[in-house]
């Protein structure tokens, strides 16, 4: 198993789209781990492809080969760096410890999968991933992308939370003062790669350019 962590956060990363509003965030995060050289375990339900053809111009092919080729054209990935599976692929590394990357990221998360991987579901290849890295004790990130929260999915955050799993809604800062949609993209993704410990340039850490009072 290769679980090694570079200089800059893991080698192998687990990315998994599901189908809340927000394709932008996956897609975005997946073009920056490619640019830092990692290689991504890619995952997608239909409804989040379905999304992703409303909320974006990228119109994924729906079978995992294709898809492949597509996104490695994309993205300018390496051969082989993005490796994308179907739903029900059981022999992927993914579903299992003994193969699966050391962190594993959710983004957009629907909190319909929050409510699987927080029950312990297991019914298609996104659960099963995120089950076997609850289990194995690695690093699990949660994007949710829904307003307002019922109780349930507060309850589920919270189940989640105490078991380890970093929940990171998507509400971008403005103390960056951004100007563009691709700011507020990019202000996420920036979060998400500091937990990481991916090195990212496109958000400045807090105080790192604050003027001083007498300045």
């Amino acid at each position: 198993m290769n679980t090694r962590f570079q200089d800059g956060g893991p080698e192998r990363i687990t990315l998994a789209m599901t189908g809340a509003s927000g394709a932008q965030y996956g897609l975005r995060l997946l073009d920056c781990l490619v640019r830092e050289d990692r290689e991504v375990h890619f995952l997608i339900s239909k409804a989040a492809q379905l999304v992703m053809a409303t909320e974006t111009d990228v119109s994924l092919p729906a079978k995992p080969q294709l898809m492949q080729a597509f996104l490695t054209e994309y993205t300018g990935a390496a051969a082989g760096q993005i490796r994308v599976y179907g739903k029900e692929d059981w022999m992927s590394p993914v579903a299992s410890g003994s193969g699966a990357p050391a962190a594993m990221v959710v983004v957009p998360c629907s909190t319909g999968t929050l409510s699987a991987i927080a029950t312990g579901a297991c019914n298609n290849l996104i659960e099963r991933a995120a089950d076997v890295t609850l289990k194995e004790r690695r690093q699990l990130i949660l994007v949710p992308r829904e307003t307002p929260y019922s109780s349930i999915h507060l309850e589920h955050m919270l189940k989640l939370s105490n078991m380890g799993v970093t929940i990171l809604p998507a509400s971008p800062g403005f103390y960056h003062q951004p100007q563009t949609i691709d700011d507020l993209i990019d202000f996420v993704v920036a979060r998400i790669l500091n937990l990481l410990g991916i090195p990212q340039d496109m958000l400045p850490r807090w105080g790192e350019h604050h003027l001083s009072s007498d300045e």
